[in-house]
């Protein structure tokens, strides 16, 4: 699954999942650009991955502005010239009860987690298609899902709706793309260990939970997902449009609990 002919955004690459993919694809000899509204954060995780050998810089973006996005996508042109693979991973999050969430925090959720991923996709699209036109070349949008695009979290109303979001936004993405050369999809993570599955995990109880409906009896990590965005980004998947990849331990599979095996 070389990369090295390819240059890769990662948009929310300060940190987890999305700084895992950053990584991984550096070590496969992708360029990278980090993108992340954390620019201190984004600034040190570049850092990282340079001194550990990757070709890679970073921009200060919030997705969920398009000039942002514009900049975010000149930036990568000026430093590198094109741009093959673009990984939606920037979210946040809101919880609260649903007779109580406000609809300000509904649509800051949803800018961020579903208008970002278009706004950055159709940008990155667009230059994709002078590139298919003008030579060619190939690009890979992949659009970060989740398991909660089909099972509900009732205090997680927007992060869910947006999620569900993604994936149609993806499916439509890769039958308007595919005549420009486009390959569109998602991955759906279960319990992965990162910053948002912190709280879950904090106490006995909610990590009983947790393994309750993971019939895999462990929370993933995002290096294991950084693997399927590797798979996804490679020639090795050259015929796969349109698909959500759920890597969550086999529990969209599961219709019952399971017990603890902590």
């Amino acid at each position: 699954m070389e990369l090295g002919d390819k240059v890769a955004i990662v948009t929310g690459a300060a940190r987890g999942i999305g700084y895992a993919i950053a990584s991984r694809y550096a070590r496969e000899g992708a360029r990278v650009m980090l993108a992340d509204v954390d620019e201190d954060a984004g600034a040190e995780a570049a850092d990282v991955i340079r001194d550990a050998g990757g070709n890679v810089q970073f921009v200060a973006c919030d997705v969920a502005e398009r000039l942002d996005i514009h900049n975010l996508v000149a930036a990568t042109l000026e430093a590198y010239e094109r741009v093959d693979v673009l990984v939606n991973n920037a979210a946040t999050v809101h919880a609260a009860d649903f007779l109580e969430l406000s609809e300000a925090d509904f649509d800051r959720v949803m800018r961020v987690n579903l208008t970002g991923a278009f706004l950055a996709g159709q940008a990155v699209a667009r230059e994709m298609k002078r590139q298919f036109e003008e030579d060619g070349r190939n690009g890979v949008i992949i659009n970060m899902s989740s398991v909660n695009a089909e099972v509900a979290i009732p205090d997680q109303v927007p992060y869910v709706v947006a999620k569900g979001g993604i994936n149609q936004l993806t499916r439509v993405m890769a039958v308007a793309l595919a005549r420009y050369g486009v390959r569109v999809n998602a991955i759906g993570p279960g319990s992965v260990s990162t910053g948002m599955l912190k709280a879950v995990n904090a106490d006995d109880e909610g990590r009983a939970r947790l393994m309750s409906r993971t019939p895999m009896g462990r929370i993933g990590s995002p290096d294991e997902i950084a693997g399927v965005a590797a798979f996804l980004a490679s020639d090795d998947a050259s015929y796969i449009t349109g698909q959500c990849i759920y890597a969550d331990g086999g529990r969209l599979a599961l219709n019952l609990t399971v017990e603890s095996q902590t």
